[in-house]
């Protein structure tokens, strides 16, 4: 089971829990930084795009796991230009469970290619398995 928290001292984020506890018998799941490359390996065009992708990706290594966006404890995004961070926010926001997973976003230089604009890779956890 996850529970997801915010507890009280600390300011509450919109778009990420503060803390993520996994308990009970499970299995976890650890997801390769996913980006938006399509199915016929082919990138997706700009930042919305992208991200949609990317998540999509996301979303399809957890099915193969018998799991969803729901079980995700803790996802880390890579971003390659902070200038590209509202329509990040706008593509990806209603796509990712709520509650939100404990979140990281980082905007790094590069990704393996310069083409790539988003990665995301997460942990996740299904209990009762």
């Amino acid at each position: 089971m996850l529970r997801k928290f915010n507890p009280e001292g600390v300011s509450a984020p919109q778009f990420y829990s503060h803390g993520v506890v996994a308990s009970g018998p499970g299995r976890t799941l650890y997801v390769s930084g996913q980006v938006g490359v399509r199915t016929d390996g082919t990138l997706a065009e700009g930042m919305s795009e992208q991200t949609r992708t990317a998540i999509a990706n996301l979303t399809a290594v957890l099915a193969g796991a018998s799991m969803d966006n729901a079980d995700i404890a803790k996802a880390t995004i890579y971003l390659t230009d902070e200038s590209l961070m509202g329509e990040f926010q706008a593509a990806g926001a209603s796509l990712l469970a709520s509650p939100p997973p404990a979140i990281t976003l980082l905007f790094v230089k590069a990704l393996a290619s310069p083409a790539l604009l988003i990665e995301i890779e997460a942990v996740a956890f299904k209990s009762g398995d």
